[in-house]
């Protein structure tokens, strides 16, 4: 019997899940690469011995302490962008843990959902750099909707193809699909926030993203 290679292509779920892992480590790690030691404006020596009991001691701790606030917008995206690809990835894995096998289709549906968290520390540091800028946010907005985006396409072509475990049941099915358009929806709404101001567009997509990583014990969004 003849056999055609993209028959037998892609099928191994363990591979796969960990060429994942090891993506998401590395989009993981080079997030706090943004995150960059303060400059003081004066210039003055980090390792000097600090004199904390006179007024030039206090004023470079002062000092310091200005500069630590300069780069805390920074860390927004950096939280925001670490709970975003812990999300993504519980919320792979489980699409993984769910499928009986995998084809080639399916594979390359996770390839290009790989590809997309490789860019995460890009449209990480460009909104870090330009967090004020609605374009900088409207980018990571359309991050975040191409990760969802690709996870959808992911359960609704395995469930077409019948590569679902013949566990997983039609409650399990719509509950899947519907967390993903939910939460898209959700980030859409946040993302109108930055019309006001960016900052409030942020705070509302970190408060989502909280809510779905403790969403076991305080989760409304999770019986949705």
């Amino acid at each position: 019997m003849k056999i055609f290679y993209n028959r037998i292509a892609g099928q191994n779920l363990d591979r796969l899940a960990a060429l994942s892992d090891g993506i998401f480590a590395v989009a993981m790690t080079l997030l706090v690469l943004d995150l960059r030691t303060p400059a003081l404006a004066d210039g003055s020596a980090r390792f000097s011995t600090p004199l904390l009991w006179t007024s030039q001691g206090w004023g470079k701790e002062l000092a310091l302490l200005g500069a630590l606030w300069v780069i805390v917008p920074h860390f927004l995206p950096y939280i925001m962008s670490f709970l975003t690809l812990g999300i993504f990835w519980v919320g792979q894995q489980t699409q993984l843990s769910h499928f009986r096998t995998s084809n080639r289709h399916l594979t390359w549906l996770h390839l290009a959902f790989l590809f997309i968290i490789s860019l995460m520390p890009f449209s990480t540091g460009l909104l870090a750099e330009f967090i004020t800028y609605r374009l900088a946010l409207a980018l990571y907005w359309l991050h975040l909707l191409l990760l969802g985006g690709i996870l959808f396409a992911s359960w609704h072509y395995a469930q077409r193809a019948g590569l679902l475990k013949d566990e997983v049941t039609d409650a399990i099915r719509v509950a899947t699909q519907r967390r993903i358009v939910l939460y898209q929806v959700l980030y859409a709404v946040a993302m109108l926030f930055c019309l006001i101001n960016n900052y409030f567009s942020i705070v509302i997509l970190i408060l989502l993203q909280l809510n779905s990583a403790i969403a076991p014990r305080l989760g409304w969004l999770d019986h949705a």
